[in-house]
């Protein structure tokens, strides 16, 4: 997944993208590296490019809070090239990743001659902003079974021909619980009754969902 099709940077032309192409470094990482931690100093963007990567913090107990997970073409870190705070949460590789990073010093140096990227930046980033906004607010709003509706039909495919919708992601009833903030039994049991009621099926760590969820439980 390149840099031109990341939507933070939607609006911006060949010449300004291919600045940020030829500043930025690949990386790879394996399974499990942590690739930043909660509280470390804040210098850079992430772009993922190929694997997975778990974003999340951690209690005092040392509980992890998933709070997403990205795929190719998301991104991470944005807020390190506009500010000096340090990182709110963890990273973690879920499989071998491949990133590309673009430094907060290259970054600055690009915006001093191409004030226009500064433009589209912050606009992209208010939109980004308000769409978490929303989230947050929904997540707030919801319970345990609303949660898992949310969770289960953002990461559903299109209908195929016959109305079914499948998440090709493998999902851990315990992944699902930590998505949502609640407890694996919880999730295991609003899974068990939507199975029963044939609204979902369950093939290994596959879900398809055969028709659309109830609204309550």
């Amino acid at each position: 997944m390149a840099i031109e099709n990341v939507d933070l940077f939607d609006g911006l032309n060949e010449e300004e993208l291919k600045l940020l192409r030829d500043s930025s470094v690949q990386r790879e990482f394996a399974k499990n590296t942590v690739l930043i931690h909660e509280g470390d100093i804040a210098d850079s963007l992430y772009v993922v490019e190929s694997g997975r990567v778990k974003v999340y913090c951690s209690d005092k107990a040392g509980k992890d809070f998933v709070l997403n997970i990205l795929e190719s073409g998301d991104y991470f870190g944005e807020l390190a090239l506009l500010d000096d705070d340090r990182r709110s949460a963890s990273v973690r590789a879920m499989d071998n990743a491949k990133v590309r990073i673009i430094y907060k010093e290259d970054f600055k140096a690009i915006l001093d001659f191409h004030p226009n990227i500064t433009r589209i930046l912050n606009k992209n980033l208010t939109r980004r902003i308000r769409k978490l906004t929303n989230d947050v607010k929904s997540l707030a709003l919801q319970d345990v079974y609303g949660r898992v509706v949310k969770v289960l039909t953002n990461l559903a495919a299109d209908p195929d021909e016959h109305g079914v919708m499948r998440i090709d992601e493998k999902l851990t009833q315990q992944e699902i619980a930590d998505r949502v903030g609640s407890s694996r039994e919880m999730v295991a049991r609003i899974l068990k009754d939507l199975t029963i009621g044939e609204y979902i099926e369950i093939d290994g760590r596959f879900i398809n969902l055969m028709k659309k969820l109830p609204e309550s439980y």
